[in-house]
């Protein structure tokens, strides 16, 4: 059976494309393949890229390689709502928390990729809408998290957080966070949430700058929904994985729980999660 490969790569750059080639040296016989719009939206792409729809991308790839950075591998998981794909990240980024193979490493880890002789870790994701009364304003399946902050002043608003229809807290605040583990790596963290091991099971809610001392992050099991609604007239703003955006009003609910099909990305042995922690996030140094 020949490996369908699907091919991310970050937007205008080069070094993606020079990386692409030594990708199809170290995958001969591979069949590569790209999103039709995403090989639309640029230029002078390289030759052997087979173009495919959305629905057929995410029915035939067998593994998917992301070059690029964390967004990167992000938009790779997009891509794939229904079949859990394995996906390889190459770094060209300045973080690469997720994507952790290296430019010299990118031909050895591809075939063993290839090989089935790399591990991996499943990552949960959370399923996302927002709702006027009874109208679905935005849906999403998101990776890292979904976020309501403030649209454009630094004002404080108010928020009622529930979980399993039960009330969890209300608070003032600018914003709440509602991040996956791989999520709590990212601005749950910035936000003084607590990072949680990419394999676990649970959510972490996080305020944003809470007016009262008391209201501090909490981790909960992914087995009941979180609804966060808006109770004050404020302007602020849902986010979804920083992309798919929409404004909220006085009333409106953000409702979150665990999506059914979750992220596999792929793992190099030799560096650890923790070790990534240590020396890409300085955690633990004084």
């Amino acid at each position: 059976m020949v490996d369908t490969i699907a091919v991310v790569l970050k937007p205008n750059a080069s070094e993606a494309e020079s990386l692409l080639a030594v990708a199809f040296e170290a995958a001969k016989g591979a069949r590569f393949v790209i999103e039709d719009k995403a090989l639309a939206a640029r230029h002078g792409a390289p030759n052997g890229l087979e173009p495919l729809s959305r629905d057929r991308l995410e029915r035939e790839a067998t593994l998917v390689l992301g070059i690029g950075g964390d967004g990167t591998l992000i938009q790779a998981a997009s891509l794939f709502k229904d079949r859990l794909v394995p996906i390889l990240g190459v770094n060209l980024g300045r973080l690469g928390f997720l994507t952790n193979v290296s430019r010299e490493e990118l031909t050895a880890v591809l075939r063993r990729a290839l090989a089935g002789s790399l591990p991996y870790v499943d990552r949960m994701r959370l399923d996302v809408e927002v709702r006027r009364k009874t109208t679905l304003l935005l849906e999403g399946r998101v990776l890292n998290d979904a976020v309501v902050s403030p649209k454009s002043l630094a004002r404080l608003a108010q928020y009622r957080v529930t979980l399993g229809g039960d009330l969890l807290t209300t608070l003032r605040a600018d914003g709440v966070i509602v991040a996956t583990p791989t999520g709590s790596t990212a601005y749950s963290m910035a936000a003084g949430g607590a990072i949680l091991a990419p394999g676990l099971l649970g959510i972490a809610i996080t305020p944003i700058c809470p007016q009262a001392l008391s209201q501090r992050p909490i981790v909960v099991a992914p087995d009941a929904d979180i609804a966060v609604s808006l109770e004050s007239d404020s302007e602020v703003f849902c986010s979804l994985d920083g992309r798919a955006g929409q404004e909220l009003q006085q009333g409106d609910v953000m409702t979150v729980r665990r999506a059914a099909v979750g992220t596999r990305i792929m793992e190099v042995p030799w560096r650890t999660y923790y070790q990534a922690l240590r020396t890409k996030l300085r955690w633990g140094e004084g």
